[in-house]
């Protein structure tokens, strides 16, 4: 089934465009079935190329889903216009007493700063820990994983010495993982940061699963079984031209930085690059979808209790 968004949303006629199959409020009222409902709490600067990302890959499932773009309340946003978030995002105080079957929260550009220096550092706590009892599961992203795992964990995250950017080849470390399921044993993910977290650190703390990790680039996706988190540290969700966007950006701005690693064909960077994570991109957030329809409370006042 498709996903329900807003029928003015501007993801509407990209997704449409893309064969992602799309329902109107309208048309949804008229199914008389609970859809999932999944947030999506967007920290990026370019919110609207975020949201359709991520729309697009919540839109390939086969079920109904209820998609919430949410905002943290007291950060004032410098590349999305203040009608878009007035009209198709809440604040999480606003959304704060609903229940949610999903919910994502995205990576931010403050990575290289230590948490607690983020403006919206104790906005972002009080999240973490409204996720335990208003969210059946968590899929934490970039900045958003290193964030949520350190607050959880106490896991540090470690600068590099030059930004890990690219598109690299990763290990499938459970092959039995529900959200690994169709993945194969080697596959592709870009990679987009300048710090990183370290298998030593995670394996220190009972209960986290490393399922994908990188040669190159180390960890990239972890399981929590308590509390239903995921943290996936890279960006399984980009466009094909998303690392493009952020190297002519550098570049263009006069920031020194390297061209993506194996991304441009022949490393020429007038080729159009092309997209070979789109698949395993469309197999987790896939994977995920059927786990929480498999395991969610159909009545949705029952999430977060007992746990």
């Amino acid at each position: 089934m498709p996903i329900r968004i807003p029928d003015t949303l501007p993801a509407f006629e990209t997704l449409v465009n893309e064969g992602v199959r799309v329902m109107t409020e309208t048309m949804a009222v008229r199914q008389d079935i609970r859809p999932l409902q999944i947030g999506l709490l967007n920290l990026m600067p370019n919110k609207i190329k975020t949201e359709v990302q991520f729309a697009r890959l919540i839109g390939a499932s086969p079920l109904q889903v209820e998609f919430t773009l949410v905002r943290i309340g007291g950060h004032k946003a410098k590349n999305t216009s203040e009608e878009h978030l007035l009209s198709f995002y809440q604040t999480w105080e606003e959304v704060k007493d609903r229940k949610f079957d999903g919910f994502i929260i995205t990576g931010a550009p403050v990575e290289t700063l230590p948490y607690e220096e983020v403006t919206y550092w104790d906005e972002m706590q009080r999240i973490f820990d409204w996720t335990e009892t208003n969210v059946h599961s968590t899929m934490n992203v970039c900045w958003g994983a290193m964030a949520a795992i350190y607050h959880f964990h106490k896991v540090p995250k470690h600068a590099l010495k030059e930004k890990a950017f690219g598109v690299y080849r990763h290990r499938n470390l459970s092959p039995a993982s529900v959200y690994l399921n169709g993945f194969s044993d080697d596959f592709q993910v870009p990679v987009s940061r300048w710090t990183e977290v370290r298998r030593a650190d995670i394996e220190k703390v009972p209960g986290l699963e490393i399922l994908m990790e990188s040669n190159e680039m180390g960890v990239c996706l972890v399981h929590e079984k308590k509390g239903n988190r995921l943290y996936m540290f890279n960006h399984v969700e980009y466009d094909s031209t998303s690392l493009a966007d952020e190297y002519f950006r550098d570049v263009n701005a006069g920031i020194p930085i390297k061209m993506p690693y194996d991304y441009f064909p022949h490393n020429d960077p007038t080729l159009t690059p092309l997209n070979r994570w789109r698949s395993h991109a469309h197999l987790l957030f896939g994977n995920w979808i059927n786990e929480i329809y498999q395991t969610t409370p159909y009545d949705l006042r029952e999430i977060g209790v007992g746990r």
